[in-house]
């Protein structure tokens, strides 16, 4: 199934876009950014020069994506989320012209597969999401998030354990277990780590 294109979007011919993604109203999809079959790229949203985007990836509306970052199979970004990808940035050099592309090297955001990231978040790069995290809505991501957690805040910080479903998980019966309440499937909590039992 050919991908959908409308007609506002600005999407580069150097782009590589996968089968059955559709590309709304006023996207930008940059030169060399690549993304997966069935990826959806919401209206006003960007993606920047060499992006990498899974299968199956949602972009919400006005979404914006720096370079290099790197999205998995299956990563949720919420409308408005900002991952940046400047270490210290600024328009000028210390002589006062204008910074160019060489003036300074980006960093940038991965998201590993199922991530999910909440409206009106930030990442700062350079940063990792592990599989199937979720930022909360409004939060500041400043260091890596590991996987299964549930971050929120400023800065964003684990406050919960959460599961392919994204709901919270609850307690098992056993010491160190977690279920999720939507699918009953069990988690292992070892050292501040969640593996699937």
């Amino acid at each position: 199934m050919a991908a959908r294109i409308v007609d506002s979007a600005d999407v580069s011919p150097e782009a590589t876009i996968g089968d059955g993604s559709s590309i709304w109203h006023l996207a930008q999809v940059r030169e060399g950014a690549t993304l997966g079959s069935n990826c959806v790229v919401g209206r006003g949203a960007y993606v920047g020069p060499g992006v990498t985007l899974g299968d199956n990836c949602k972009l919400q509306n006005y979404a914006l994506v720096y370079e290099p970052a790197v999205l998995e199979d299956g990563v949720f970004v919420g409308p408005a989320v900002v991952f940046t990808n400047d270490h210290y940035p600024r328009a000028v050099n210390p002589d006062g012209t204008l910074k160019s592309g060489a003036d300074w090297e980006a960093v940038g955001v991965t998201c590993r597969t199922g991530a999910s990231i909440g409206a009106r978040s930030v990442c700062v790069a350079p940063v990792t999401i592990g599989r199937w995290a979720l930022v909360a809505a409004g939060s500041v991501v400043t260091k890596d998030v590991p996987d299964f957690a549930l971050v929120a805040g400023v800065p964003a910080r684990r406050i919960r354990w959460v599961g392919k479903a994204g709901t919270p998980l609850e307690p098992g019966s056993e010491p160190g277990t977690w279920v999720c309440p939507t699918t009953g499937d069990t988690y292992l909590e070892n050292n501040d780590t969640l593996t699937e039992a």
